[in-house]
C-alpha cells in the first residue's frame, strides 16, 4: 500500500468506522455517498483516505476489531471502478516501442516519442513511456494498481498495442511477450525485480525517461520528414545497440540483461508451461497488426506466442476511400487476412473508422452494413473510431485545403446510432471514440463519452443495441433458471458461425461461445485442425472473482462454460467433425484438460465420438 508514512495505529479508529459503514450499507455506496462518508472520518492531518489504503488496511485486519473474515465481496465495495473487471476477466495493456511502420495512412498521428498511431497524452502511452516501453515494468506495475484498488490479479488479459506488431523483429516478438510473462510470475510469487530493471534501463537504453530527450516534432502540413525517417534516425543509438546486443548474445560473447530485446521460443515455452498453474495466468492474449502483414506463417507465428485474439485494422471497406487515405492495402487483403484469422480459429477484433478522407455519412453506413454482411468480415469484436484531426497527420493538409471536414455533432450521433442498430448479437462494441485529449484534437468531437451519447438517443426510441456489451450482465445476480440457451448462427468465408449465448428474458447475456465449424473444401493450416471443429472463445460475464473461488449468483460460477462445450461438442458430432480443437490462452490450458481436451502444438484437442 502507498501508506504516505501512514501508520496503522494512528489511523485504525477512523478507518474502521469507513469499513463498518461500508459493510453494513445494504448495498455498494455510490461514488457521492462514499466521498461523503470519507469526509465523515478524515485522516487526523486533514484530508482524506484514498480506496487504496482502505483496501489495504481491510486485507490486514479482517477478521478483527469487529470486522468479518476477508471476503471479495467487502473487496468489491471497497474497489474503485469496478467496471474494469465487471467482464469477467482483468485488463492488462502494454505498449511496444517507438518502431518503423510499414503504413503511410493520412490519419494517422506522428508522435515520434510512441509507436506509430498512439499520441503521448494518452493514458496507457503515458505509462508505456514513463516505463521506457519495457514489458516487464508495464506488467507489474499495472497489476500492483490493480491489487491496490483491490481488483482480481489472477485472470488476465494481455493487450499489447503499438505500431504493426508484425513488423517487428521475431526476436523482440518473443523477448516481449516472455518478459511479460515473468512480470506475472513475479507478481504472483511476490516477487519484484523492478528496481533492477529500472537501473538497466537508466544505464542502457535511450528510451528511459531521463535519456530520451527527443524533441522533434513531425508537423502534418510539411511533412519535411516522415515517421518513419524522424524515429529510424532519432532512435538510431537504440536500435542500433538492440541488434548489436542480439548478436552478441547468440554469438556467446556475452550474458543477457533483463532488458536485453532477445529470448529464444524454448526460453518462451517454459514460460507457458509455468504459466499453466501460475498464481498470475494469462486467461487471453492480444497482438495488433494491419491486414497486409497477414500470411499464413505470421499466423502460426502468433499462435505460437500464444496469442488468442487479433486487433486488426479494416478502417474502412471501400477501396476508393484506402486509396485515398494511402492506406498501402486494399479490402481484399482484409478478406484475406480475416480468413486466415479464422481458419486458425482465433477472435477478430477490427477497428473501423467513419469520417476518413473521402467518406460521407451515408457511405459510412453502408460500409458497416457491408462489414456484417458480407461473410468475408463479420467481426467478433468492434472499435469505433471516427477519425479526428492531429496536428502531426498527413490529413492536416485535406483539412487545410478544405476537401475534409470532420461530421458535426449531429452528423456522428446519426452514423454511430445507425451502426449501434445494426451490430449484430455476436459482435461486442469494445470501443466507440478512442481516448485521445482534447487538447491533441484540432477540429472535430472531442467528447470521450459519445458511447453515453448513443444510448441515451437508443433509450428515447425504446432501443438499445443488440450487441455483446450492451447486454452483459456485470453485477447483476443470475440463476440457472433465469437462463436460457440460445443460437445464432451466420456464414464466413470458411465456415459456419454458431454463437451459443446463455440470455435472460431481457436477452442480458450471462456468457457465450464461438464455435467455428469448417467448411469440408477448406484446407486446415495445420493438421491439428484436420476435421476439427473449433471453438475460438468461451467467456463467461460478470465481475472478476478469483480462480477457485465459489460466489452463489456469480455467472462465473454457474457452471455455464462446462454447458457451453457440451452443446459444442453436440452440434460438432451432429454436423460430421471427428475432433473437436479449442484456440485456449495460456493460463486457461488446466481449465480445458479437466474438461477432456488433450495438448496439441498449438491447440487443445478432443477426439469426437460419431454419433449413434
Amino acid at each position: 500500500m502507498d501508506k504516505n508514512n501512514l501508520v496503522l495505529e494512528d489511523h485504525l479508529e477512523p478507518i474502521l468506522a469507513i469499513l463498518k459503514a461500508v459493510i453494513a450499507a445494504p448495498q455498494r455506496l455510490s461514488q457521492k455517498e462514499f466521498t461523503n462518508l470519507l469526509r465523515k472520518y478524515p485522516r487526523p492531518e486533514g484530508g482524506m483516505y484514498s480506496r487504496s489504503q482502505l483496501i489495504q488496511v481491510y486485507r490486514e485486519v479482517a477478521g478483527q476489531h469487529g470486522l468479518p473474515p476477508f471476503n471479495d465481496e467487502v473487496l468489491e465495495r471497497l474497489r474503485r471502478k469496478p467496471v474494469r473487471t465487471s467482464s469477467g476477466v482483468t485488463p492488462v495493456t502494454v505498449l511496444t516501442k517507438p518502431f518503423p511502420c510499414p503504413g503511410t495512412c493520412i490519419f494517422c498521428p506522428n508522435d515520434v516519442r510512441m509507436p506509430k498511431s498512439y499520441l503521448s497524452d494518452e493514458p496507457g502511452a503515458q505509462r508505456a513511456e514513463q516505463n521506457s516501453f519495457d514489458p516487464y515494468l508495464q506488467t507489474y506495475i499495472r497489476l500492483l494498481t490493480y491489487y491496490n484498488l483491490g481488483h482480481p490479479t489472477d485472470k488476465i488479459e494481455i493487450i499489447v498495442l503499438g505500431g504493426t506488431w508484425s513488423f517487428y523483429p521475431e526476436t523482440y516478438q518473443i523477448w516481449f511477450i516472455k518478459r511479460i510473462f515473468d512480470a506475472l510470475h513475479d507478481f504472483g510469487k511476490g516477487i519484484d525485480r523492478r528496481a533492477e530493471v529500472e537501473a538497466a534501463l537508466e544505464a542502457a537504453s535511450q528510451l528511459h525517461p531521463k535519456n530520451n530527450l527527443i524533441n522533434v516534432t513531425v508537423h502534418g502540413i510539411t511533412l519535411e520528414q516522415s515517421y518513419n525517417q524522424v524515429v529510424q534516425n532519432v532512435y538510431k543509438q537504440e536500435m542500433y545497440r538492440s541488434r548489436e546486443l542480439v548478436e552478441e548474445i547468440i554469438t556467446g560473447v556475452r550474458e543477457r540483461s533483463p532488458i536485453d530485446e532477445f529470448a529464444t521460443w524454448e526460453e518462451l515455452e517454459a514460460a507457458h508451461l509455468e504459466n499453466e498453474t501460475a498464481a498470475c495466468r494469462a486467461v487471453g492474449l492480444v497482438i495488433e497488426t494491419r491486414p497486409d502483414h497477414i500470411s499464413e506463417a505470421e499466423v502460426l507465428r502468433i499462435r505460437r506466442l500464444g496469442c488468442t485474439k487479433v486487433q486488426i485494422g479494416f478502417q474502412s471497406l471501400n477501396d476508393d476511400v484506402l486509396r485515398l487515405n494511402k492506406r498501402g492495402h486494399d479490402v481484399a487483403a482484409t478478406r484475406r487476412a480475416v480468413k486466415l484469422l479464422r481458419k486458425a480459429g482465433f477472435k477478430i477484433h477490427a477497428h473501423w473508422m467513419p469520417n476518413l478522407y473521402g467518406s460521407t455519412p451515408e457511405l459510412d453506413i453502408q460500409d458497416y452494413e457491408r462489414m456484417f454482411h458480407d461473410p468475408d468480415f463479420c467481426p467478433d469484436e468492434l472499435k469505433v473510431y471516427p477519425c479526428s484531426l492531429i496536428e502531426s497527420a498527413e490529413l492536416m493538409q485535406r483539412y487545410q485545403d478544405g476537401s475534409w471536414q470532420p461530421y458535426t455533432h449531429e452528423e456522428l450521433l446519426h452514423v454511430l446510432t445507425e451502426c449501434f442498430m445494426r451490430t449484430p448479437e455476436y459482435c461486442r462494441l469494445t470501443r466507440v471514440i478512442r481516448d485521445i485529449p482534447g487538447t491533441d484534437i484540432v477540429v472535430g468531437n472531442q467528447l470521450t463519452n459519445f458511447r453515453q451519447i448513443v444510448e441515451n438517443e437508443l433509450k428515447k426510441r425504446e432501443q438499445r443495441s443488440p450487441d455483446i456489451r450492451a447486454r452483459e450482465i456485470r453485477q447483476q445476480q443470475v440463476s440457472l433458471s433465469d437462463l436460457t440457451l440460445d443460437e445464432v448462427w451466420y456464414k464466413t468465408s470458411c465456415a459456419d458461425e454458431v454463437f451459443l449465448q446463455f440470455i435472460t428474458r431481457e436477452r442480458n447475456i450471462a456468457g457465450f461461445l464461438r464455435l467455428s465449424l469448417p467448411y469440408s473444401d477448406e484446407t486446415p493450416l495445420t493438421d491439428e485442425l484436420s476435421e476439427a471443429a473449433i471453438i475460438r472463445e468461451i467467456h463467461v460475464y460478470g465481475q472478476a472473482v478469483s480462480i477457485g473461488e465459489l460466489q452463489p449468483g456469480r455467472a462465473q460460477h454457474l457452471g455455464l462454460g462446462t454447458q457451453l462445450i457440451d452443446h459444442a461438442i453436440e452440434i460438432s458430432r451432429q454436423r460430421g467433425y471427428k475432433r473437436l480443437a479449442v484456440i485456449s490462452a495460456i493460463g486457461t490450458r488446466e481449465y480445458y484438460r479437466k474438461r477432456g481436451f488433450d495438448d496439441g502444438r498449438l491447440y487443445q484437442i478432443m477426439a469426437l465420438q460419431p454419433t449413434m
